[in-house]
């Protein structure tokens, strides 16, 4: 052996690992028992780390009882309408030795409250509790829709847990400044790095009068991001070590943040689930694992966390071994490769430089033009219609196939996967988990002290109405017995409640190009109606992941009808009515909850109750092949998936059966 080969050895063996980075998967469904079997599961598998997905109505503030709650209960995670519901979710795990990320905004003060009623039944020294909540409020106004109250008063309790965070639980991120979201709705990378970013100042701002002066650089050191990494991964990559530079920027310069550890960009990450295909699903193996490359590859822009999607995630709930699949591919890069044993890949590499200088740049100018109009908060309505624009301009690639997607623009003929089984391919939840939910919150609630409940919400309400800190009186209640609805109404009579905007304006934008064809189409069925056709796009339920439903009432519209979308989390009965005094020639449907049956049976009753049965219906949604069998069956007149992605393929249909539903009337 040469000497050149035996330092090589010497050198290898000296050299020390870095630890990896907390291995999660993103997880929770049907009941709080079965998400407990799932996480012990997991862990027995070697994860490192939680992260709950909560159902919809626990994020946005309503037991599971509730008319809002229908259909939607222990279908994108775990439902959790008080303490008891906790105790189960984390039976058998002790808290003071895990790492919990929870996926929570509107309601973080509530779960973080009884998170930590939790961990003292358990006997923990909740100082030594170590997690994030999510707890970013704007990007529920951009892109999510789980939000409750206004932005002002948001801001103030996202400042309450940071506060009541950095004295009682101080290894806890009371915020993950969230920028993963943003991307789905369509944010370029520069939108991604400016809206973050400018979201993370007006958190800064909101709590710098709160703390003393020596005390603000510590607090600083734990507001964490959350971000996204989609397929580009050598953009992606770059972005991740802009948001490093940006984010030490920002500390030093703005609030002369001396001492560099407080300045790190901790971040914890979800690839991209905007670009998993339903067709030829297999391949999604490959983009996630190309994704995750993206944030772990540059060690000065590792992420500190990593969660992965599953193959499946297009076509519906993973299943376990699907989940166990995509944690397999974490272990394999953090413990069989050598990634780990060396320094950073890419420092002083001139491409990657100049791509990084690039973003920064784009950056800073949509930070000052956001700064120009007062910060994150007052700029939430442009944000949002830039948000659409982009993901507008981002299908339009897709369609026109500037951008190749495989299997869905291009090479679209393959085998049959294998991997789909007769379950086809997905976890389904148990139609019973609702009522049985809503039968143990009626035990909850019966055999709980109500004297002990009143007491509690009093002081809840009193901190809330006088501007006081609603951490202490939060975890009061949760100890009382107090539910998840119980202590949001609480929040909104205290605060109001807030309709974000949807981004879409009523005005043709300059997209009209190749769309001659359709608009002389709607053209001439609108001169046999006598009126321009009027589309209500609707979304019933909790689902606040718009951008389906804006983009198709973009698309439609351009193509120059008349279209009517008041945004998210409207009841069937509001959809109805919206119908009939609107006097809509056609309804769709966007549900991407897996709530579709329920709420779709409730509006089609409704509309044949109204007289508007004649009226066609449009589905669009992650709905399996079954489940889109017995849409129909109720009368929906067209089923659309994320397959189907030509918009204007679904702007003809709409003429079509606007026209031939014309034709029959006559």
């Amino acid at each position: 052996m040469s000497q050149t080969q035996k330092d090589s050895q010497t050198a290898s063996a000296e050299r020390k690992a870095d630890r990896p980075w907390l291995i999660r998967t993103y997880a929770g469904h049907s009941t709080a028992l079965k998400s407990n079997a799932l996480y012990r599961s997991n862990l027995a598998k070697g994860q490192t780390g939680l992260s709950v997905a909560f159902d919809l109505p626990t994020q946005t503030g309503y037991d599971s009882d509730h008319v809002l709650a229908r259909g939607e209960v222990g279908k994108v995670g775990v439902p959790v309408c008080h303490l008891g519901d906790m105790r189960v979710l984390f039976d058998q795990i002790p808290l003071e030795q895990m790492n919990t990320s929870m996926t929570i905004n509107a309601t973080a003060p509530w779960l973080l409250a009884l998170y930590i009623a939790v961990a003292e039944e358990q006997g923990a020294d909740i100082a030594k509790l170590q997690g994030t909540v999510q707890n970013d409020l704007i990007k529920e106004y951009l892109s999510r829709g789980t939000y409750i109250c206004p932005p002002k008063p948001s801001l103030k309790m996202i400042a309450d847990v940071a506060e009541y965070c950095y004295t009682n639980v101080p290894k806890w991120n009371p915020m993950n400044v969230c920028s993963y979201h943003l991307q789905e709705a369509g944010a370029t990378p520069e939108q991604e790095l400016a809206y973050a970013l400018a979201t993370a100042i007006a958190v800064l701002d909101e709590l710098k009068p709160r703390v003393p002066a020596e005390d603000f650089p510590a607090l600083c050191g734990r507001i964490s991001f959350f971000v996204n990494a989609g397929i580009r991964f050598v953009t992606e990559m770059c972005k991740m070590r802009a948001f490093v530079d940006l984010w030490d920027e920002i500390l030093e310069t703005r609030y002369g943040i001396a001492d560099q550890k407080f300045r790190r960009f901790r971040y914890g990450v979800q690839v991209n689930s905007l670009g998993l295909t339903e067709q030829q699903p297999e391949n999604n193996v490959y983009r996630i694992l190309i994704e995750m490359l993206a944030v772990t590859l540059s060690k000065k822009a590792r992420a500190r966390a990593v969660q992965l999607p599953a193959w499946n995630e297009a076509l519906g709930l993973p299943r376990p071994w699907d989940q166990q699949w995509s944690m397999r591919m974490q272990q394999i890069l953090a413990y069989e490769t050598d990634l780990l044993e060396y320094g950073d890949l890419f420092d002083g590499n001139p491409v990657v430089d100049a791509k990084v200088e690039e973003l920064k740049a784009g950056a800073r100018a949509e930070l000052a033009n956001l700064d120009s109009m007062g910060g994150a908060v007052a700029s939430i309505e442009y944000m949002k219609s830039r948000l659409v624009d982009s993901n507008a301009e981002r299908l339009n690639r897709i369609e026109r196939n500037e951008t190749v997607v495989v299997g869905v623009n291009r090479w679209t003929e393959g085998e049959p996967s294998p991997l789909q089984t007769e379950d086809g391919g997905i976890m389904v939840v148990d139609p019973t988990v609702e009522q049985e939910q809503i039968a143990r919150l009626d035990t909850w609630r019966r055999d709980r002290d109500d004297v002990v409940v009143q007491k509690a919400l009093a002081a809840l309400r009193e901190a809330a109405q006088t501007g006081s800190n609603v951490m202490a009186p939060s975890i009061a209640a949760a100890k009382a017995g107090v539910t998840t609805g119980e202590w949001a109404e609480e929040m909104r009579k205290a605060y109001g409640t807030y309709r974000g905007p949807t981004g879409v304006s009523g005005s043709v934008s300059n997209k009209t190009e190749g769309l001659d064809t359709i608009r002389a189409e709607v053209d001439g069925v609108s001169d046999r109606l006598g009126r321009r056709l009027k589309f209500l796009v609707g979304k019933p339920g909790l689902d606040g992941h718009s951008n389906g439903a804006e983009q198709i009432a973009f698309r439609a519209r351009d193509c120059g009808m008349d279209i009517s979308y008041d945004g998210i989390r409207l009841t069937p009965e509001e959809i109805v009515s919206a119908a009939q005094n609107q006097n809509a020639h056609v309804v769709g449907l966007s549900i991407l909850s897996g709530s579709h049956l329920p709420l779709v049976q409730d509006v089609m009753d409704g509309m044949q109750k109204a007289g508007l049965g004649h009226i066609p219906v449009l589905v669009g949604g992650i709905i399996p092949d079954d489940d889109a069998r017995k849409l129909k069956a109720m009368g929906v007149a067209k089923v659309y998936t994320p397959k189907d992605f030509e918009l204007n393929s679904i702007m003809m249909d709409i003429v079509t059966l606007v026209g031939s539903n014309d034709i029959a009337a006559e």
